[in-house]
């Protein structure tokens, strides 16, 4: 029976400790990208993809995350006496953006625990997954291409990168057979940070998933894995090698993601976006030009 999915669970109970001393009052999920912080481009991405109810995984002192996604009468009434009319769309626009809940996580215990935290919510139906730290360019389609395949095979589905061989012990990397669309590839094995040179592929798990319900059946048996937590790739790998609810299919993608997890890739991304803005993008690019010709 297909589902019309409406449901997406972004976890975001994370410490961020690779941005300290930013995060030590400030969820990284919060931290700007150019104008807007990470997680708002993430609900962004759910929502146009059809997602209108959005439950957050969290944790303490996250409480900012609740804050923005709710009004701040005071602000509004400031720039609304101000005329200032462009800023107040915009601090307006995440108030009604989604049908925002929030759980939390507790102990910290790895993605697929965060994951099952979601399972009252979302009941036996299936749902996306999105992770924060992945940001995927709005001019490329990837959430609804997958939710069209989980419809159609009726099995679960995650988006899958090619990356350099080299990086393949940063990811769960996922073996996979052809399948007769040239985009979609069927799962056949799953492993999360597989040592360096170990990888049977270079087809890495990115922060995208549509999953069927019945993960929350397999991660409640599945005992912790990589890094002592209860890791979403081993529940996987269960039900794509046991075929269960339809097994588990990849989609491949091929556009823009910018990776705001690490310091150095954060920095690209905010270029990256900044340079084609029509506001900043004009200004911004011939200094970037003279700066680079500088550093030469």
């Amino acid at each position: 029976m297909a589902f019309r999915i409406t449901k997406a669970v972004v976890p975001a109970a994370g410490l961020g400790t690779r941005f300290l001393p930013a995060t030590k009052a400030m969820p990284k999920e919060m931290l700007p990208v150019v104008d807007k912080p990470a997680i708002q481009y993430v609900v962004e991405e759910a929502v146009a993809a059809g997602l209108t109810d959005v439950l957050m995984i969290t944790g303490r002192n996250k409480n900012a995350l609740e804050n923005h996604f709710d009004r701040m009468t005071e602000l509004e009434a400031t720039l609304e006496q101000k005329g200032d009319t462009d800023r107040l769309k915009k601090v307006e626009f995440s108030n009604d953006l989604a049908d925002m809940h929030y759980v939390r996580q507790g102990d910290p215990r790895g993605l697929g625990h965060a994951v099952l935290r979601s399972k009252m919510h979302v009941g036996r139906e299936p749902f996306a997954v999105l992770l924060g730290d992945d940001l995927i360019d709005s001019r490329d389609v990837l959430l609804s291409r997958m939710i069209e395949e989980q419809n159609n095979r009726n099995a679960s589905v995650i988006a899958l990168m090619e990356v350099d061989p080299a990086s393949t012990h940063m990811y769960g990397i996922a073996t996979v057979e052809k399948t007769g669309t040239p985009d979609v590839v069927k799962i056949t094995g799953l492993v999360e940070k597989p040592a360096a040179g170990e990888a049977l592929s270079n087809y890495a798990i990115i922060g995208r998933y549509v999953l069927q319900p019945d993960v929350f059946d397999v991660l409640e048996h599945t005992a912790p894995g990589k890094g002592n937590e209860i890791q979403l790739t081993d529940a996987l790998q269960t039900m794509a090698s046991e075929n269960i609810a339809g097994g588990v299919y990849g989609v491949v993608f091929r556009g823009r993601r910018y990776d705001t997890g690490d310091r150095v890739d954060y920095i690209k991304a905010i270029v990256q976006l900044a340079v084609e803005r029509d506001d900043l993008g004009p200004e911004l690019r011939p200094w970037l030009k003279q700066f680079s010709a500088d550093l030469d």
